[in-house]
């Protein structure tokens, strides 16, 4: 006796249609940023899609140039920026865990995590760049901690 196939529902069909390209752009966010990103999450999607395009600009320039250590540039903007010693190093690692080509799950992009609008904010035109996103991030940590007077206040903010 022949058997019967069972087919999908049409319903079923159809939501999986509409959710294969949001998947298949968390599921980019998540390879190239090198971060775990749910893939059908649908929240930061403009965060993630600017972040991609500052990627996609940046990484062809590092491939043969490559990048410096992060440590040189963090300490250069905590004296710069007269943040306490250690508090960006610390922030950078908690944040990116040292990677310079780092895009979260929100969106944030490089060592130091600035979104694309604080980048902006801060005249980093490249965060994925090492001595401007470090820059950027060490301003605005130094602005936080003159608005809050405290470094868990301003590490949050």
């Amino acid at each position: 006796m022949a058997r019967k196939k069972r087919r999908m529902p049409r319903w079923l069909r159809w939501t999986l249609l509409a959710l294969a390209p949001l998947a298949l752009f968390n599921l980019t966010v998540a390879f190239f940023g090198n971060s775990v990103v749910f893939p059908l999450s649908p929240f930061f999607l403009r965060n993630k899609a600017l972040a991609l395009a500052h990627y996609a600009w940046h990484r062809p320039h590092c491939l043969f140039q490559g990048h410096e250590p992060l440590g040189k540039h963090g300490a250069r903007a905590e004296a710069k920026h007269h943040l306490p010693r250690g508090l960006l190093a610390a922030l950078i690692e908690v944040e990116s865990n040292g990677r310079v080509h780092r895009i979260s799950s929100a969106g944030a992009m490089g060592p130091a995590q600035l979104t694309p609008d604080t980048a902006r904010m801060m005249g980093v035109a490249d965060a994925f760049d090492p001595a401007g996103g470090i820059d950027g991030s060490a301003r605005y940590l130094a602005a936080q901690l003159a608005a809050f007077h405290d470094p868990k206040l301003a590490l949050a903010a």
